[in-house]
């Protein structure tokens, strides 16, 4: 379907000296082949094909001279395509990985509510008294609001940033993930055993929404690198997860951005003297947002053949070694 594309490449590659009209051809048939590689390399490899597509990409990326996109065009780019594909490919993941944090976190907390023991080796009846009637509350606004987003973000681009680094070896990403779902439900056990559930969620839900998905988000990007070299498909293990680690680095720059934002909502919204609803609507409106994002622009990307990897001009070659 695409020869055509391919053979007048070769032609154009073929020539000694192009004029400006073949120049500007030559910059778009190159464009398209990288697409069409990158495809290819995504779905079901031909390594026939992979090598003639590489070696074509090569040569027009040589012939062109290193010619690079605006900056702002590659942010664009990023925003509008990279970050959300990325996303988007992992949303079943991170959606199973949300239900069960959300399955821990209220078996833990129904566990501490409920008994005794566990609430008293939590600590004595005046510390526990102490948290949920004054530290649980004066935690968001201990500092000056600005001072106190910060130190959300980088907290938490922290632990966003570990799920994916450590994804290679799955089980600290777990980990991970279960004990932050752990520490959520302790605290939810103790405000409940004192009939202050309702504190609870109306400080945890302005910001957790975000904050937490941008976490659930990050560990299913972890878990798919990992994945990628234990079922790497018809890719060698090298090329399986160098694909997936770079298209899922992509996530972790990305949530930099979302948890900019949480961190924000955290410290300026979650603290704010308004009506629960209004601030649990304002948490609920960002996360709507980023839904929407992901759901229209991903899809979008998806269905394009985008994989939220880099460019095939700015990968390389990838030895076609299985088919």
């Amino acid at each position: 379907m695409h020869e055509p594309t391919w053979q007048r490449l070769e032609v154009l590659l073929r020539r000694g000296r192009t004029t400006g009209a073949d120049a500007d051809e030559l910059v778009r048939l190159y464009q398209r082949t990288a697409t069409h590689l990158s495809q290819l390399q995504a779905e079901s490899p031909d390594p026939v094909l992979v090598s003639r597509l590489s070696r074509l990409v090569g040569q027009a990326r040589h012939r062109l001279g290193g010619v690079r996109e605006p900056a702002w065009r590659e942010l664009a780019r990023f925003v509008l395509v990279s970050f959300p594909v990325a996303v988007y490919r992992t949303r079943w993941l991170t959606v199973a990985i949300g239900v069960l944090f959300c399955l821990v976190g209220a078996a833990v907390a129904t566990w501490v509510a409920t008994d005794p023991a566990v609430l008293a080796a939590l600590g004595s009846e005046a510390d526990a008294r102490q948290y949920v009637e004054n530290d649980f509350v004066e935690y968001y606004s201990q500092n000056t609001a600005a001072s106190f987003a910060g130190q959300v973000w980088t907290n938490n681009a922290r632990i966003a940033a570990l799920c994916i680094a450590l994804g290679i070896a799955g089980f600290p990403v777990v980990y991970l993930l279960a004990v932050n779902a752990i520490a959520v439900g302790q605290a939810a056990g103790l405000l409940f055993a004192y009939d202050r559930g309702a504190v609870f969620f109306a400080f945890i839900l302005p910001h957790g929404f975000m904050e937490l998905t941008a976490i659930f988000v990050a560990g299913a990007a972890g878990l798919r690198i990992f994945w990628a070299w234990v079922a790497p498909g018809a890719r060698t293990r090298a090329d399986s997860l160098a694909t997936e680690g770079r298209a899922l680095f992509t996530v972790a720059l990305g949530l930099v951005g979302v948890l900019a934002v949480s961190g924000v909502v955290e410290g300026f919204v979650t603290p704010a003297p308004w009506p629960t609803w209004l601030r649990v609507g304002v948490g609920l409106a960002v996360l709507l947002a980023f839904v929407v994002y992901v759901g229209v622009l991903g899809r979008r990307g998806v269905a394009a053949g985008e994989t939220g990897d880099l460019r095939a001009d700015e990968v390389g070659d990838v030895a076609p070694t299985r088919g």
